[in-house]
């Protein structure tokens, strides 16, 4: 990957959305804002809130390798038992080493976010998660690492069978891409085949994801990484964990370049790029897609092109959101773009050799080239300016009520568990407080036990 200066004219500062940016420092400043942007592990960290970012990834990697440290403490106790068969006790002892192996290695892996030490304890992580979002933290795409670099080549050849055929072409390198921006790359294999073969000049490959983006660092270096992987489903008992080599099959070469920030504030300059990819993005983002087709629409330059690869699982609270295939490819006409050319197929999803568990997945592809200059959508917000900028009071909001005396009587039936009360004893003493019947406090706490009692039997990861 070449150094970052040549790239100042695709980039614009996230937080301001003003297109000078400076190098300063290995990292950009820009010029308008005054915000400096530094590099964390090599890679531009791009984010419209940098120290806040990085203070959030910093949590989470210190949760993580909590959550790993009490799962290795589990199958302690697990291997402490004496009545295991032999098969169990090697099982368990395989587990054992690997996630000890794994918590060290994420540990040195992510080393450039600089983990500080901290008093906060396990339960204080579980109890405050922060947001990135909530559902997309450092292991959530832990698997496709694996599927990019160590046994996903039927998955990947078949990714890349899909953008030929919306693109028209027999021979990849007569795409001619151009500069093209990835966004939502993960483990990146997908930006490194693209880059390769379909003909692109610069390529910025950009998630948010620290974990994901320095082992595609390291890889498309043409390094070669030891990695855990933890099938849902193993085969045998050797597959419960298998270190995977996991290695590109060669440098990414020049123009190659991995950026960390936020596809919803991209901090890249409208109108620069000639191609626009979103594989496996559209429906998991927090965006309304007639808003996101708009963001995609200013980044291109005339007669640009979309490229969309993935899934149309929409899955909103709001129903009306939950898009079909023919409302997308309408907003995508609305936001200013030629009618696209649409192929959809079955091609295999994380079909892992270590694993029972795979499945065929229909993906929606279409390339739709800009016609014309889309409405600027409004600036994308996912939290409001007393949590990002904490110069504001945090409002009383009715939900914060009703969380707050939830959380409340919670811990009140928490205190209550003394391992001698009944459940009978814990209904008549909340009886005796009046907040409830002993009739209505039965069925709740059996429930809230219940609950509580099955979350602790889950797999917690890690």
């Amino acid at each position: 990957m070449n150094d970052a200066p040549d790239l100042r004219d695709l980039l614009a500062c996230p937080r301001c959305d003003s297109t000078p940016l400076a190098a300063r420092d290995g990292g950009y400043r820009c010029t308008a804002c005054k915000t400096a942007f530094p590099r964390i592990g090599d890679i531009p960290w791009l984010f419209a809130e940098p120290d806040a970012a990085l203070a959030e990834w910093r949590s989470r990697l210190h949760f993580a390798l909590q959550r790993l440290a009490h799962e290795v403490q589990r199958l302690d106790s697990a291997l402490g038992k004496d009545d295991l068969s032999d098969l169990a006790r090697r099982r368990l002892e395989r587990l054992r080493a690997a996630n000890a192996t794994h918590r060290d290695t994420l540990r040195g892996l992510l080393a450039p976010i600089n983990l500080q030490s901290t008093d906060a304890s396990y339960e204080t992580h579980l109890a405050l998660r922060t947001r990135l979002p909530t559902d997309q933290g450092l292991n959530t795409y832990y698997a496709n690492v694996h599927r990019d670099w160590a046994w996903g080549d039927a998955e990947n050849a078949a990714s890349l069978e899909q953008l030929q055929q919306v693109l028209g072409v027999t021979d990849a390198s007569a795409a001619r891409l151009g500069d093209t921006a990835v966004l939502g790359a993960g483990a990146g294999r997908l930006a490194y085949d693209v880059h390769r073969g379909f003909g692109t000049a610069r390529t910025l490959a950009i998630d948010f994801n620290p974990l994901l983006t320095f082992v595609a660092r390291d890889v498309t270096r043409g390094e070669t990484l030891t990695l855990h992987e933890f099938p849902l489903a193993p085969r045998s008992l050797a597959d419960v964990a298998t270190a995977r080599a996991l290695s590109a099959p060669a440098p990414a070469g020049n123009d190659f370049h991995l950026l960390l920030a936020d596809v919803l504030r991209p901090p890249l300059a409208a109108g620069a790029f000639d191609t626009v990819l979103t594989p496996w993005l559209i429906d998991i983002v927090d965006d309304d897609f007639p808003c996101f087709a708009a963001r995609v629409n200013q980044l291109l330059k005339p007669g640009g092109r979309w490229l969309n690869f993935g899934s149309l699982a929409f899955e909103h609270a709001d129903r009306t959101r939950c898009y079909s295939a023919g409302e997308v490819v309408a907003f995508v006409e609305a936001a200013g773009f030629d009618t696209p050319t649409v192929h959809e197929a079955d091609i295999p999803y994380m079909c892992s050799p270590a694993s029972r568990h795979g499945r065929i997945e229909n993906v929606f592809t279409f390339c739709a080239t800009r016609r014309e200059a889309a409405e600027p959508p409004p600036r994308y917000r996912s939290l409001p300016d007393w949590i990002v900028t904490r110069e504001a009071a945090v409002p009383l909001l009715p939900s914060f009520r009703t969380q707050a005396g939830s959380t409340r009587i919670h811990a009140y039936i928490m205190s209550l568990i003394d391992g001698k009360r009944t459940i009978d004893d814990m209904a008549g003493i909340l009886e005796q407080h009046k907040l409830m019947t002993r009739a209505e406090a039965v069925p709740a706490l059996r429930k809230f036990l219940t609950r509580m009692y099955e979350d602790s039997r889950r797999h917690p990861g890690f």
